[in-house]
């Protein structure tokens, strides 16, 4: 019969809207229906997260649907950010299928979200390749940290996924009226521009905690 033992990480997050998130999460918790549990919510979440992809490819004919996408963000946030929340307030844990689970819906979500940007004409497809890859690099370190380390970093300074949201929600208004950026003396996508800046940020952070959890893992089990 498999173990059903698991290690519970430490959960960092000290982003700057992690304290209101905090407070909201919990109110919303309270006041949820009965009816719903946390499964529900991640469906929620993911399904907010394709549609927003789809908001995203839709967007090549009417840039109105990168408003839709705004709001189906918020629809994934309501659903990914609150289901852990509701199953802590309610005592309901299930801690491997719940972080399973809400992981390879994440990893899924962000395939079809990226996707739809580098369809919708405002990224380049290669762009958001690069984009997606650097994402999962980071992605794969952190829950390899998780396991080995027991430390899950859900935020790096003052950024964590609620801010990279409404950053998003922001740049789809942005992209309403200036789909590109003129830098020197050349045309660029503006999506372009700001998925350039981001990739090496994350690819950096990957290589940064690659390199620091393997110098501590190594520290701590250094063969005699």
């Amino acid at each position: 019969m498999p173990s059903t033992s698991f290690n519970t990480a430490i959960r960092q997050q000290q982003s700057i809207l992690s304290s209101l998130e905090r407070r909201t999460l919990a109110w919303l918790a309270r006041h949820m229906p009965g009816w719903v549990n946390s499964d529900h919510l991640t469906a929620l979440g993911f399904a907010g997260m394709i549609l927003t992809g789809a908001s995203y490819f839709l967007a090549r004919w009417d840039r109105r649907m990168l408003l839709a996408g705004i709001f189906f963000l918020a629809v994934n946030w309501f659903g990914d950010s609150l289901d852990g929340t509701l199953a802590r307030y309610r005592n309901r844990l299930r801690p491997r299928y719940g972080f399973y689970v809400d992981h390879i819906v994440d990893a899924f979500g962000v395939l079809f979200l990226v996707a739809g940007l580098g369809l919708s004409g405002y990224m380049s497809p290669g762009v958001a390749m690069a984009f997606l890859i650097a994402y999962y690099l980071l992605s794969i370190e952190l829950y390899l940290a998780t396991y080995t380390v027991g430390v899950f970093k859900l935020s790096f300074g003052i950024w964590g996924p609620t801010e990279l949201r409404v950053m998003l929600a922001i740049g789809n208004v942005v992209l309403m009226s200036h789909p590109h950026a003129g830098i020197a003396g050349h045309s660029f996508l503006l999506a372009d521009a700001g998925a350039i800046i981001a990739i090496p940020v994350i690819a950096g952070f990957a290589l940064m905690g690659a390199l620091r959890n393997t110098a501590r893992l190594y520290a701590e089990e250094r063969l005699s």
